[in-house]
């Protein structure tokens, strides 16, 4: 296992990070447990949860992945092996969040509550990377999230949120702190507040990326780089999709896509015809898609952590196994030959 500098940190965590967004619906409390078992053993030291955590949202189960994750660190007495990244959620109508109610937003008190029952579920003292899901302000989510559209809302501004993720810091609850879902303007900003105050600096960006949407490319690749910021992946393998499984509407039986229908980002036409292509791709060059896909990500400068997700054992060892494949510049030239004829068809 490869293992890569988080941010300005002194934590270097594995290219391979385990995500865990299905334990507590798709995956029992037996089955996480297993996978940070295995994850653990193949050198994995960096595990990503959230209290949003399991998928998709509901009421009844917010919250189950991180108390899947606590159960575990108590049986296995094994805490100081994790590097641990959790998240608050950002704006937002539901109400489940909170004890009195209220709609969820990046306020003090819902932000100190939030930390505060993460802690609680995850039977631990501190975490070690605190992420906001997503912005406060309002963002170009959608059928085309690239495209900006200014609009004018509620949000608490970013200096005063760089100013409660410092306290958390000093009161020992993080470690650091992260964003998630942002942009380079988003990132650049939090930037700038700490440095003005000398307060804590964001660390990490969590976004999605991979060979259907490699919009980081664009403009965030150059802040990761010269700011020393990290690109953590998610959704590498486009929620399965590159893996070829749900070509020609096919839909087999446990997926994601077949149980809950959230696969829409990746359904259309040109990406159909790009993950056509990736998968025949990988074929020629004797390599699982999956895989392939992973190792592209994994190969990048600016990605720190590349996030998996598996709901089978079988899933898991095959997506670790990414970082024994190797990206040639034969193979990347031919991912960029599809990349420009199917121009990020999933933003």
């Amino acid at each position: 296992m490869e293992y890569r500098r988080l941010g300005h940190t002194d934590l270097n965590v594995s290219l391979i990070c385990l995500g865990t967004m299905t334990w507590g619906q798709q995956n029992t409390e037996a089955e996480g447990h297993e996978q940070m078992d295995y994850a653990l053993d193949q050198g994995i030291n960096f595990f990503d949860t959230a209290e949003l955590y399991s998928i998709p949202p509901k009421a009844e189960t917010q919250g189950s992945t991180e108390k899947i994750i606590g159960s575990w660190f108590k049986s296995r007495t094994n805490r100081d092996k994790v590097i641990l990244a959790s998240k608050v959620v950002g704006r937002s109508d539901n109400t489940w969040f909170r004890n009195d109610g209220s709609k969820a937003e990046l306020s003090r008190a819902q932000i100190e509550e939030a930390v505060n029952k993460s802690l609680k579920r995850l039977q631990t003292d501190y975490i070690d990377l605190y992420q906001i899901h997503w912005p406060d302000r309002p963002m170009p989510w959608g059928s085309n999230p690239t495209v900006y559209k200014h609009q004018d809302a509620d949000s608490h501004p970013i200096a005063e949120t760089v100013e409660i993720m410092t306290d958390l810091v000093k009161a020992g609850k993080i470690r650091h702190f992260g964003l998630s879902n942002e942009s380079a303007w988003g990132t650049m900003t939090f930037l700038k507040h700490a440095e003005a105050k000398g307060q804590a600096r964001a660390q990490s960006v969590q976004n999605a990326y991979n060979l259907l949407n490699r919009t980081n490319e664009v403009a965030l690749a150059e802040v990761f780089m010269h700011e020393k910021v990290s690109l953590l992946a998610y959704s590498p393998l486009a929620q399965g999709y590159l893996t070829g499984k749900y070509l020609d509407g096919a839909r087999p039986a446990g997926t994601r896509t077949a149980l809950f229908g959230r696969g829409q980002r990746y359904e259309n036409a040109t990406a159909e015809a790009a993950i056509r292509k990736y998968v025949a791709l990988a074929k020629e060059f004797a390599l699982d898609p999956a895989q392939m896909a992973l190792a592209f990500v994994n190969s990048r400068a600016f990605v720190t952590s590349n996030i998996i997700g598996a709901t089978s054992m079988e899933q898991l060892k095959t997506d670790i196994a990414s970082v024994e494949v190797t990206i040639t510049p034969e193979l990347e030239k031919r991912i960029n030959e599809i990349h420009v004829a199917h121009c990020n068809p999933c933003p």
